[in-house]
């Protein structure tokens, strides 16, 4: 919905879980020499600043990635991500967090490549502002389930592609699940991370396991910040479906999962991770 704006939430614990995830992604796919795209459907405004604006009203970050912030006794994986947050405040103060696609370009090679959608006007204005590489940048304001079918498969025949839906608009759920069976059509052996929520709606809750039914190869991690009282309908968690997840992926989340569980709870905290081979 147009209303949205991620810049109220940036930095908080669902952020932190969907962006560590990302990492690990991005650092698989490096791993070989053969470019890819990077595809976000949902890409934002690129980076927010924490000491102004919308993200000054209830502060979130300060339930999510200040508590990571000034660890020093974090597992790899979770210190690389850490690690790039601190490269994008220099000073040594939190000031800044990364949307998805910011910390992307971080990651990505010269010969890779990223595609961002975006509805909102004034986010889309400043993504362009924040990526002016036009050669391996694409920034097209639209509706980004829709602008996924024109990209698959990609020329490279590798991509990653995040979707992350504000699910504001309750048809983003089955948004999400058209989407994703019409891309495995078109591009199987894409790797595919949707972020969901952890809501007491019914159809939140119903989104991971219709996920699982479309592809072979799947990973669900979650993690619940809190218990959530019966008939409570705010976000306790949250949680992403990888499709086609690389075989490294599940051996480093159970490494990290039990510290974020730590660091992130606001009450009692439990964590999550399944996949199919189970």
């Amino acid at each position: 919905m147009l209303s949205y704006r991620h810049a109220f939430h940036a930095g908080n614990h669902a952020d932190v879980l969907k962006h560590f995830v990302l990492v690990r992604l991005l650092r698989y796919l490096n791993q070989k020499a053969k470019p890819y795209w990077y595809i976000d459907t949902h890409a934002g405004a690129g980076a927010y600043g924490l000491d102004a604006g919308y993200s000054t009203k209830n502060a979130e970050h300060e339930q999510g990635i200040a508590r990571l912030w000034t660890q020093t006794d974090l597992p790899e994986p979770l210190a690389d991500y850490v690690d790039l947050i601190r490269g994008l405040n220099p000073s040594g103060e939190l000031k800044l967090y990364p949307g998805s696609p910011y910390l992307a370009r971080q990651l990505l090679r010269p010969e890779d490549r990223m595609r961002l959608f975006e509805m909102h006007p004034t986010d889309i204005e400043l993504l362009g502002r924040t990526f002016l590489d036009k050669r391996r940048v694409q920034v097209t304001l639209g509706d980004g389930f829709a602008g996924l079918k024109s990209l698959l498969p990609p020329p490279p025949r590798r991509a990653l592609t995040l979707i992350d839906p504000s699910y504001e608009d309750r048809g983003d759920y089955a948004h999400v699940v058209e989407s994703m069976k019409d891309s495995l059509k078109r591009f199987e052996t894409g790797i595919y991370a949707i972020w969901y929520p952890l809501l007491g709606r019914a159809d939140a809750q119903r989104l991971p396991e219709r996920l699982h039914g479309l592809a072979s190869s799947w990973l669900d991690v979650r993690l619940e910040v809190y218990k959530p009282v019966t008939g409570e309908y705010g976000m306790y968690g949250s949680g992403l479906v990888v499709i086609n997840p690389p075989w490294t992926l599940a051996a480093e989340l159970r490494t990290c999962l039990p510290i974020l569980q730590d660091r992130l709870a606001q009450g009692v905290a439990v964590f999550r991770l399944e996949h199919s081979e189970d």
